[in-house]
């Protein structure tokens, strides 16, 4: 993500109902894993989603690429530092929780990326995962935010469990409002995220806020979420790095 699109996220994220109601889901997730840890945030952007984890009571470290992101986190008051989520410097096995949503998409390697993810858990850590689904959607919008591909559940299965992590649960989200985003996307020239009408706005948290309460995770969305662990006995993926 670039540092004007970065600019665009943190001024819009606590209103706009696709940023809020993601972090609803992010709450709920963590929450369902006992206890709070150590977690890292990768992608972090400015920081919002690692406000989420630290406000669910996480010691959370936003990382990202960017250094405008990394500065409007840190003013934000987040800790946070530049680094590649390809390489990250932080010692195997040294995290509880690792976020990383929205992320592998922009990652020509992803593979060194999930590879890194699997390192930095310890045995039995979590990591949640969000990414765009399906190349038939695929639009100026991609383009725009500089994705080098949308994912399905079975290349995204192939990716995860290949760096050496198990697959607990996949979903898809924001599915209802799937048939809008095709017919919008079709027509798009570039990044379609910025600020909406207030009823507009209301009429689209209505919408995706019912998804929590109907059975259409298995349904065709516009996003996929995964939640995945390191296992006690981890076999390193192929492109996996040791460090200590």
């Amino acid at each position: 993500m670039d540092a004007s699109a970065i600019r665009t996220t943190t001024a819009l994220e606590d209103r706009h109902w696709w940023y809020l109601e993601r972090r609803r889901l992010i709450a709920r997730e963590v929450r369902r894993l006992g206890a709070p840890g150590k977690a890292l945030d990768i992608g972090a952007a400015g920081g919002g989603n690692t406000r989420v984890l630290r406000s669910c009571g996480w010691q959370a470290l936003a990382v990202d690429y960017s250094e405008t992101g990394v500065e409007i986190a840190r003013r934000r008051g987040v800790d946070a530092i530049r680094a590649d989520a390809r390489d990250l410097p932080m010692a195997d096995g040294s995290h509880d929780l690792v976020l990383a949503f929205d992320v592998l998409e922009h990652i020509e390697e992803d593979h060194l990326a999930a590879a890194e993810i699997a390192r930095v858990l310890r045995p039995g850590g979590t990591t949640l995962i969000a990414v765009p689904c399906d190349m038939t959607l695929w639009s100026a919008h991609d383009e725009a935010s500089g994705h080098f591909r949308r994912y399905d559940r079975e290349t995204l299965t192939d990716l995860i469990t290949g760096s050496g992590l198990v697959i607990d649960s996949m979903w898809s989200w924001n599915v209802l409002l799937r048939p809008v985003v095709a017919w919008r996307r079709r027509s798009s020239t570039g990044g379609d995220v910025f600020r909406l009408p207030a009823l507009v706005n209301l009429g689209l948290t209505a919408v995706i806020t019912a998804e929590r309460y109907l059975p259409v995770r298995r349904l065709p969305g516009v996003s996929l979420m995964l939640r995945a662990h390191r296992p006690p006995a981890f076999s390193r993926g192929l492109d996996g790095r040791g460090r200590t």
